[in-house]
């Protein structure tokens, strides 16, 4: 009897690099955080539970799906309201690829062997109801333990942006501390450089990109890291209603402007609920980062 073709394998998409340069081209250099703090909440005229959570999302979505290059939905304040919230976040990643949206999930997972193997599954692999196209992680337990989550990555063409250089006071004693010749923060960046190593020969971005706060000055120099030769997305939290424009920027990332994913939250959902203030909001946060990128 003739054998009945096997269903082919799930073609893996584009690397996670990749296909954030292109949205970034398409849209400019702006990430927008789904950030349903309990303030804007109220100030949407919404509850605060799962129902107002709904709501807040997707008329974001609604405003901006195809319309920025990436959304980053903050991983603990849909978890504050239980199992109802976490549904809301596995909808809110469902709806944003149904609008062919590149979601970051903000949730800054980090464990070692089993249990981040675990993250890694419940974060990056497909058909995952919480995998988005990338996630946060920390490597504060050591970058190897982030292995889990980047051979995840890798399998499945996502992405990881690693905690590296943060904007909070207290990060900078960890973060700028020596071990030898160099800093934490450093060799975050030396390992997430060495996994960007295959598309870097290509001449590509790499999938495996930092956190670095837009508003930390000339931190990366202080801590000896080349920001460029990460070769990946740099994703800067601190764009718009915490400070950071066209001056800091230029300070922060100096030759690697070109990479990175300027983040905006309240700069952008301050023009809520009106969808119309919301785009407009979201297009003038792209155009003021891809000035004082380019500049």
């Amino acid at each position: 009897m003739p054998q009945v073709p096997s269903d082919p394998a799930p073609a893996v998409p584009a690397p996670f690099g990749a296909r954030v340069a292109r949205a970034m081209a398409a849209h400019g250099p702006l990430c927008v955080g789904i950030d349903p703090h309990p303030g804007l909440l109220a100030a949407w005229g919404l509850s605060d539970d799962a129902a107002g959570l709904r709501d807040f999302s997707l008329t974001v979505i609604d405003a901006l799906g195809g319309q920025v290059a990436a959304l980053k939905p903050q991983s603990a304040l849909f978890e504050r309201h239980g199992s109802a919230g976490i549904a809301v976040l596995e909808e809110v990643v469902a709806v944003a690829r149904s609008a062919r949206t590149l979601t970051i999930v903000d949730a800054k997972r980090g464990d070692i062997g089993s249990t981040m193997a675990a993250y890694a599954d419940a974060y990056l692999r497909d058909g995952s109801p919480l995998a988005g196209d990338a996630l946060t992680v920390s490597p504060y337990l050591g970058f190897g333990s982030l292995a889990p989550a980047l051979d995840m990555a890798h399998a499945t063409g996502r992405g990881l942006f690693v905690l590296c250089l943060t904007s909070n006071a207290e990060g900078v004693a960890l973060q700028h501390a020596r071990d030898g010749d160099t800093s934490v923060a450093g060799r975050i960046a030396l390992g997430a450089a060495s996994a960007n190593r295959t598309a870097r020969d290509h001449g590509t971005l790499g999938s495996i990109g930092l956190v670095v706060g837009a508003t930390i000055g000339d931190g990366a120099h202080e801590a000896g890291i080349d920001l460029a030769a990460v070769n990946g997305p740099l994703l800067a939290p601190g764009v718009g209603a915490q400070g950071a424009g066209g001056r800091e920027l230029a300070a922060v990332f100096g030759a690697a402007r070109s990479n990175v994913l300027a983040s905006s939250s309240r700069g952008v959902l301050g023009a809520g609920p009106d969808t119309r203030g919301l785009l407009a909001a979201a297009r003038r946060s792209a155009d003021d980062a891809a000035t004082a990128l380019r500049a």
